[in-house]
């Protein structure tokens, strides 16, 4: 396999969590070697520990700095360097990895995202938000400083596998396929009543706590409309979203000769990483192989954007422009989170995030400092603002 049988030196960033977890162990499943530089992670000093140990990288990083002494406790006599905080994150990130997984959940990975953009590397890109909230800055950086950005997202790494860049001017349209989530056959008065627990039970995905509720309200599919018109230069009316409950066909590129392109693969995010790693050579491990004749039926529809209104509002704010799509991210983080802690009910997160883009709609969200990261910064607090005291609007009238 070429270059793929000498050592290359990785970092990843969101160790921990579930892309972060699937990465390390398709390295351990293909039987690569690479050389980890660095790990970072947000509060599971335990786990990090463990991964540190197995993988030897040169720096570990815990981002809650109250869990730094157990770390350090933990990794005593290993001669491994621990370091904690936002600003050692984006030094993991900055670290002379030649690929960094950047997944780490939220706003919090737009810096290390940047940074290893900025370094040169090729960064696997799990991360949405820093595609939401500054994409084209983002690609830029990486094609100034040689670097390349890969998504490790199922459909935009679909997506990839099968857009020729060469003929993107005869590309018709880009189809992102979507499970449905668990309430894709409920009505509103049923999700009304919608717990946490039945939010984040995905019938095909393992994905951590926000990604999955983003999953049941259909943000995360609007999200990645965002994102894929960022990573593909597509106009927004271009970027269709097809519900896809089976997970197989992970997303498509129609042509403008009729002829219409995907990618298949069981739901498993060890393809899309594989891909990210080896690209443009293929990566061999053991994966699950496809069997379309056990697989049976493929069945497709049509989204409803009435008991679905996230995937209209992120439409909405990606053809708004601007600063728009950041604010919905971080409107939407915050009614994430007050839906997990039992302050809202599952409704109440769209709602959330459709009056802070009206009370911020008439703000300047195109002006800004040209730069980046500061730019996203201050857009992010000020939707965060807009959007705990919408939260604490609804709750009072509860």
């Amino acid at each position: 396999m070429g270059t793929l049988s000498l050592p290359r030196k990785v970092a990843v960033l969101g160790s921990t969590g579930s892309i972060g977890v699937s990465t390390l162990d398709l390295f351990d499943k293909a039987e690569v070697e690479v050389e980890v530089t660095a790990l970072a992670a947000g509060r599971n000093a335990e786990r990090l520990a463990e991964q540190a140990r197995r993988w030897r990288p040169q720096l570990a990083v815990i981002e809650d700095e109250s869990k730094l002494p157990e770390l350090r406790e933990r990794l005593a006599g290993s001669g491994i360097k621990t370091a904690a905080g936002a600003a050692a994150v984006d030094e993991a990130a900055a670290s002379d990895a030649q690929w960094v997984m950047s997944a780490i959940v939220g706003f919090a990975g737009l810096a290390p995202t940047l940074a290893a953009a900025r370094s040169g590397a090729v960064v696997a890109l799990a991360n949405k938000e820093s595609l939401i909230c500054a994409g084209p800055s983002l690609l830029r950086t990486a094609k100034l400083a040689g670097g390349t950005v890969i998504p490790v997202d199922s459909e935009h790494s679909a997506i990839f596998q099968v857009f020729d860049p060469a003929n993107a001017h005869n590309v018709e349209r880009l189809i992102l396929t979507a499970s449905g989530g668990p309430f894709r056959g409920w009505s509103r008065e049923q999700m009304a009543h919608a717990t946490p627990a039945q939010a984040l039970a995905h019938p095909n995905w393992n994905m951590g706590a926000k990604i999955s509720v983003d999953s049941a309200t259909m943000m995360n599919k609007g999200l990645e409309v965002i994102e894929a018109a960022y990573l593909f230069a597509m106009p927004a009316e271009r970027v269709e979203v097809l519900i896809h409950p089976q997970s197989i066909v992970h997303s498509l590129v129609e042509y403008q000769d009729g002829s219409t392109l995907a990618q298949l693969g069981p739901p498993d995010m060890r393809a899309p990483i594989a891909c990210a790693y080896a690209w443009p050579d293929r990566l061999p491990w053991p994966a699950q192989r496809l069997d379309l004749a056990k697989a049976g039926q493929l069945t497709f529809e049509t989204p409803d954007l009435d008991r679905f209104p996230a995937l209209r509002l992120a439409k909405e704010a990606l053809a708004a422009g601007g600063r728009a799509p950041a604010v919905m991210n971080a409107a939407d983080e915050v009614a994430v989170a007050a839906f997990l802690d039992r302050q809202l009910g599952f409704l109440d997160i769209a709602r959330v995030v459709s009056e802070t883009l009206d009370r911020m709609a008439g703000e300047s969200l195109t002006a800004g400092s040209g730069d980046a990261l500061e730019d996203a910064r201050a857009t992010d607090a000020a939707a965060r603002r807009v959007a705990n005291e919408v939260v604490s609007g609804l709750m009072a009238s509860a």
